[in-house]
């Protein structure tokens, strides 16, 4: 399992337990990644839009994906859907300005969202 964020809390709180990589970019720049990873025989393990914040909402992304034997084809056709949804929401509404206080407000959802699936995860394997 990789963790692939631009949330500097997900890696303080899991780059320790998990193999985290830190991208420096927007969210979608994250997309991107995935994509490239899906490309090289990994799969999503979450959703790339979950969450009620919209894409041009939050510039933070953090997404769980897993190396798997074979291109992923449903993976694939999701992160492309995700790119283009997301490029759409940001040519109507580019993300705005937020102060910091605000940016640290998306970067703390975007950690609890991360960390419920782990948790999640982590009931269903033991």
């Amino acid at each position: 399992m990789k963790i692939i964020t631009n949330n500097s809390l997900v890696v303080k709180k899991f780059g320790d337990k998990y193999e985290v990589e830190y991208i420096e970019g927007d969210f979608l720049g994250i997309l991107n990644v995935c994509r490239d990873y899906i490309h090289n025989k990994y799969k999503l393990l979450t959703h790339p839009l979950a969450g009620s914040i919209k894409p041009n909402e939050t510039p933070y992304k953090t997404i769980m994906i897993d190396n798997v034997d074979d291109l992923d084809t449903d993976s694939l056709l999701l992160i492309e859907k995700a790119i283009d949804t997301t490029k759409k929401f940001q040519n109507n509404f580019r993300t705005p300005l937020w102060t910091d206080s605000v940016l640290e407000d998306f970067k703390v959802i975007d950690l609890d969202l991360i960390t419920n699936v782990i948790e999640t995860v982590n009931y269903y394997v033991k």
